[in-house]
């Protein structure tokens, strides 16, 4: 039964992130925390590693279309990383109860953000001079300690990031952010696998389960282009239900 869970919620979560582009940790860490039955800790680690498997395997796949900015990433993803480690080592240290209390905090805060009219992007690719790149590094540096700390791939933070410094369209800013969102995932995942707080089965089910489903989610979203703004809302308002019955759950049990 736990297998079947762990697949079934593997797929959600890849479904997530190839239908809106990401919120794969936001839905991953409460499904193995409540439905799994995992620690905090734990399932942090857990769902870090597989959000940064499908985000890799995301990303190959806009690589290959083109809308990948490798400069813009790798400045980006570097900073981020080294935020990561700190973030993740601060993270494992924390009291896990009061840890996802934050990390619900979080979830509303990224849900308003989602509600708000989004930018489209810039027009075009402007090359990563000196004041960018620093721009790029400085946004990466703050998102990768957030990720790290929180255990999420920051997708929802990382891409309105990289239109900021780098002003570039929402296309290539998707793709190069699924670099990081990887990075940052497996950096996570690495801190906290140093601690045993991985579980390596259930991690591999969540990646079999995530690569059905983001396909599915690709698809879905080429569909229905002309209602992402709608889907958004709706997902919006699943991180506001999640959010308040972690908050319920973890102010119950403090």
């Amino acid at each position: 039964m736990t297998d079947l869970l762990a697949i079934s919620s593997g797929s959600l979560v890849g479904f997530t992130l190839g239908l809106i582009g990401g919120g794969g940790s936001i839905i991953a860490t409460p499904m193995l925390l409540y439905l799994i039955g995992m620690s905090p800790h734990m399932a942090i680690g857990t769902g870090a590693l597989a959000v940064s498997a499908n985000a890799f395997i995301s990303f190959a796949g806009h690589a290959r279309a083109g809308n990948v900015r490798w400069a813009v990433g790798a400045v980006f993803a570097v900073a981020g990383v080294a935020g990561a480690i700190i973030g993740s080592t601060l993270g494992k240290a924390f009291d896990g109860q009061r840890l996802m209390l934050l990390f619900a905090i979080l979830m509303i805060a990224i849900g308003a953000l989602m509600l708000r009219p989004r930018r489209i992007g810039g027009t075009q690719n402007s090359p990563l001079t000196v004041a960018s790149a620093a721009r790029v590094a400085a946004i990466g540096l703050g998102v990768g300690l957030l990720s790290g700390f929180f255990g999420i791939g920051g997708g929802f933070l990382i891409v309105p990031g990289l239109i900021f410094a780098a002003r570039m369209p929402m296309i290539n800013a998707i793709g190069t952010s699924l670099l990081a969102v990887g990075a940052f995932g497996l950096i996570t995942a690495l801190n906290y696998a140093v601690s045993d707080l991985v579980n390596w089965p259930v991690a591999a089910e969540f990646i079999v389960g995530g690569i059905a489903g983001g396909w599915i989610g690709l698809r879905t979203a080429c569909h229905l282009a002309d209602q992402r703004h709608a889907l958004t809302r709706i997902f919006a308002g699943l991180i506001f239900v999640v959010a308040f019955y972690i908050i319920r759950r973890s102010t119950g049990n403090a």
